[in-house]
């Protein structure tokens, strides 16, 4: 049986004024299959991702979906409604600020449950909540404790909970290590590749740390001023780049 993309990219592009964010992308996302975009700052990686979670309208190009049905759908054509209801279900971002993605006076319970209200799943919330707060390590015994009130790690896994929690066919994550310490960077990214073998996720990850991308990702996308100047297999890229950029990139690395 032939497999079929998950989500399908095509011609995108985006600009700001004479800024060209990004241009020309095209790739396919696979059920289950993780891809990593990395470059430099400014590179156009994470207006690239916003395009992809529908927080951002491209100028050109397309980004197809494949709904439960089958049926690939744009989600930059469909209704509003639509895109909400599948921004809530299907697929979700996680930001590397978790403050941008939780409510930071609600209870840690109640975003979790948020989500799960949101997609139609209405009984045994609480009881869900205090599940996956165990899966992302943190105490259920907080359940009720606001945000606030956590470390930047644990926010971090708490806005991984209240995504994961609707189990979503497809996760954008921006940076999702950022700002955080190495020794609660390496708890947070075993955890992700736990999380994302056991679901058997799809996700996009947008990161400019290289031993990120190796330890997450089965595909990598290499860009630089709004263009993908490399992709392929992580582990071929990273060990054998063809590009001059990505070669300066891992030599920097190495160095």
């Amino acid at each position: 049986m032939i497999e079929l993309p998950l989500l399908r990219v095509t011609g995108l592009a985006k600009t700001f004024g004479r800024l060209r964010a990004c241009h020309g992308v095209n790739f396919e996302l696979f059920p289950g299959e993780v891809l990593g975009i990395v470059g430099e700052s400014g590179s156009g990686k994470t207006t690239l991702l916003r395009c992809l979670a529908a927080e951002l309208e491209p100028d050109e190009g397309s980004v197809e979906f494949r709904n439960v049905e089958g049926e690939l759908e744009d989600v930059h054509r469909m209704s509003e409604a639509r895109r909400r209801f599948l921004q809530r279900t299907q697929w979700g971002i996680v930001h590397q600020n978790p403050r941008d993605g939780l409510r930071m006076r609600v209870s840690a319970g109640g975003n979790v449950g948020e989500r799960l209200m949101a997609a139609g799943e209405r009984r045994r919330i609480r009881a869900e909540a205090v599940a996956w707060l165990d899966r992302v390590e943190l105490d259920p015994v907080r359940i009720d404790d606001l945000p606030l009130l956590f470390s930047g790690g644990m926010q971090q896994r708490l806005q991984i909970a209240r995504i994961l929690v609707s189990r979503p066919r497809l996760v954008f994550l921006d940076e999702p290590t950022g700002g955080l310490d190495v020794s609660v960077q390496a708890r947070l990214l075993d955890m992700l590749r736990r999380l994302a073998r056991d679901l058997d996720l799809a996700a996009v990850i947008v990161t400019h740390d290289l031993g990120v991308a190796r330890l997450l990702t089965d595909r990598l996308m290499v860009m630089r001023r709004g263009e993908v100047v490399e992709e392929g297999l992580t582990d071929q890229v990273l060990d054998d780049p063809h590009d001059a950029y990505t070669q300066l990139l891992v030599a920097s690395v190495i160095a």
